[in-house]
């Protein structure tokens, strides 16, 4: 019998720094997309893994930052959920092989790794059927982008017919391929070997060359590893096996997004509600019936959330546990977050409302919808109070402020 185990990389607080202010309340992978932390739909897809026995989520937060979720999170889905923190940056590759013995313990054939801030649809099963057919080290997720797009990321080449990985090369200065890294992969347990090979080379390479000043502050460095201990994946261990019938691509033609900002958030909660739509219906509002809200197209709205029946909410709309959302509001592409209010009329567009903030009466909080520009949106930090009557346009507004005047592409300190 086979056996899988799932490695969700987290990342941790240093960097998140594109994500705040909303990272100053929750860690980035705890941060809800369509009703639902970020790291959770990465693991609801690795649920689907009919052989899975573990799932580890990699990162240096402070555990207690996960504590909860991942305890809840193990009892929900009745398969093993762990929070594996790392002393110190060791790199992708270089923090897997730090916990070795732990991912190791259930002894899986298959290692399914996944990026946290990546949005997708995530095929795993068939990355995981693609494997087995081809064999190898490993098969890693592949889309087609625009040339501006492709690079901004890891760029492929591959063997159109075998999908064999010929050439890959990190954010380089000239075009090479519209074919970009995912950052979703399945491996042979024979990974660890690799990166162990790799980790000796940069060892006896480091021995045979005197250190420069740079080199030696790196390695006395507390926070990251020595030149050894920090190997990156993509870098140190997949580019040097292109070509070599080690590695190979399964390109999907699902949506894909990376997550790096508030903005690029707001974009993948609605990719994701429109999943739902095919997935889980379910989850998503309806606005049949007397005495509920108007709903258009994709909304999730918490149970515990209060809806005034003359709102209008979507589409791509998510709201949040215990946010009241008042008589004729009109809400669009938008995220309201736990205990908001929103008053009566007040409209809220291409937005992303903080936690325990009031926006009044006749409001409007709202901003363009270029989810990639730094003010293509408007945040709102915790616990902020638009006044009645007050326009907030394409606004980053820090936690804890009033607003009492109309305020247009600002960052408010």
């Amino acid at each position: 019998m086979t056996r899988s185990v799932a490695i969700i990389m987290v990342g941790g607080p240093t960097k998140g720094t594109r994500f705040r202010p909303l990272s100053f309340n929750v860690a980035k992978p705890i941060f809800p997309l369509a009703g639902q932390p970020m790291v959770h739909h990465p693991i609801q897809a690795c649920k689907k893994v009919p052989d899975l026995v573990h799932i580890y989520l990699v990162g240096f937060y402070e555990e207690k930052e996960f504590q909860l979720y991942v305890s809840a999170l193990s009892t929900e889905l009745k398969v093993p959920v762990r929070y594996l923190k790392e002393d110190k940056a060791r790199g992708s590759a270089g923090g897997l092989s730090h916990f070795k013995d732990i991912i190791m313990e259930d002894d899986p054939d298959m290692l399914f790794v996944l990026n946290c801030d990546v949005c997708c649809s995530f095929p795993l099963a068939e990355l995981q059927e693609a494997q087995r057919a081809r064999g190898g080290l490993g098969t890693i997720l592949v889309k087609k982008v625009s040339k501006e797009k492709a690079a901004e990321f890891g760029e492929l080449v591959a063997d159109p017919q075998t999908k064999e990985l010929l050439h890959y090369t990190e954010k380089p200065e000239t075009f090479v391929s519209d074919l970009i890294n995912c950052g979703v992969y399945v491996f042979s347990s024979s990974l660890f070997d690799h990166i162990s090979s790799v980790s000796t080379f940069k060892r006896d390479t480091a021995s045979l060359k005197r250190a420069s000043s740079f080199e030696v502050l790196a390695t006395a460095s507390t926070t990251r590893g020595s030149a050894a201990e920090f190997i990156r994946l993509d870098q140190d261990v997949l580019t040097p096996l292109a070509g070599k019938r080690q590695l190979y691509v399964y390109e999907t033609l699902d949506f894909w997004e990376q997550i790096k900002t508030p903005g690029m958030a707001l974009r993948c909660s609605g990719l994701y509600l429109a999943q739902y739509r095919r997935t889980n219906p379910g989850l998503l509002a309806s606005g049949d019936g007397p005495g509920k809200a108007a709903i258009v197209g994709d909304v999730y709205v918490h149970p515990s959330a209060k809806i005034h029946p003359s709102a209008k909410l979507g589409p791509n709309v998510a709201v949040a546990a215990n946010a009241r959302i008042g008589a004729g509001v009109r809400l669009i592409s938008c995220i309201i977050l736990d205990d908001v209010e929103i008053k009566e009329n007040a409209c809220v567009m291409h937005s992303i409302v903080g936690w325990k903030s009031t926006i009044g009466r006749w409001s409007r909080v709202q901003g363009a919808g270029d989810y990639e520009a730094k003010l293509g949106i408007t945040i709102l930090g915790e616990d902020n109070v638009v006044e009645d009557e007050v326009v907030v346009v394409n606004c980053i507004v820090l936690p804890h402020k009033s607003l009492s005047r109309t305020v247009r592409e600002e960052i408010i300190l």
